[in-house]
C-alpha cells in the first residue's frame, strides 16, 4: 500500500474537531484511505467542510496533505494538532522544511 503523511480532522462534532498529522495508507485502487484501524471513503463532494467519512461510524472528516506553513485548520484556529510519534521527524524535516516544533504543535 502507498502511504503519505496527512492532516486528519474530525468533523463529527462540528466545523472544528480533534486533529492530527499521521500516516495514511491508500488502497490499491485509491478508493479507501486507512489510518490506524479506521477506514475512510470519499464523500465525492457531498460533505460540508468534510471530504471523507469513516466507513464504520459514518463520521465525517477533513483529510488533506499537510501544509508547509502548518496552517492546516480551516479557520486558522490555534487549537493544538497532534503529530503522531512515528511521523514526527519526517513531518518536521520533509513537510515543514526543518521548522522548529516550538510552534505549538504537539
Amino acid at each position: 500500500m502507498k502511504s503519505r503523511i496527512m492532516y486528519i480532522e474530525s468533523k463529527a462534532s462540528g466545523l472544528t474537531g480533534p486533529a492530527r498529522i499521521g500516516r495514511v495508507r491508500f488502497s490499491k485502487t485509491g478508493s479507501t484511505l486507512t489510518y490506524g484501524d479506521q477506514q475512510f471513503r470519499s464523500l465525492k463532494g457531498a460533505g460540508f467542510k468534510a471530504n471523507y467519512f469513516d466507513v464504520d461510524t459514518g463520521d465525517q472528516y477533513w483529510i488533506s496533505g499537510p501544509r508547509r506553513d502548518g496552517r492546516d485548520r480551516l479557520y486558522g484556529e490555534r487549537t493544538p494538532i497532534h503529530v503522531d510519534e512515528d511521523v514526527r521527524q519526517e513531518y518536521w524535516t520533509a513537510v515543514r522544511g526543518g521548522f522548529s516544533s516550538a510552534s505549538g504543535r504537539s
